[in-house]
């Protein structure tokens, strides 16, 4: 995916996939993330998410639905933003945004 060639360097982890959930670009940082996976590349995501988690893929990928949600592992909290990519307004697949949040975060309301 030579066009995502901008998201190589990105601090927060990027994940790519097709519409059938082969995964087709990770950056630097999402390679780093899920190194004790091996290398995804090719790999579908069916492989590395439990029921609940593959029927949301599913879900994202059939109708085009967004899912963001935060997570603390080892007391790094991080959001998760899951939404679907396109061409030429046909849905290709999925990109995954993984984002180390700040312990302290500002909100504004604008």
């Amino acid at each position: 995916m030579t066009e995502l060639r901008w998201a190589d360097e990105l601090s927060c982890a990027v994940t790519v996939c097709d519409k059938e959930a082969n995964v087709v670009y990770q950056n630097e940082k999402a390679r780093k993330t899920f190194e004790n996976y091996g290398d995804l590349i090719g790999k579908n995501l069916k492989e590395c998410h439990g029921e609940k988690s593959w029927n949301m893929i599913l879900d994202m990928l059939k109708n085009g639905k967004s899912n963001t949600y935060t997570i603390e592992k080892k007391g790094v909290k991080k959001m998760i933003h899951q939404t679907p990519w396109y061409r030429n307004g046909e849905l290709m697949g999925l990109v995954e945004f993984s984002i180390v949040l700040p312990e302290e975060m500002p909100h504004f309301i604008r």
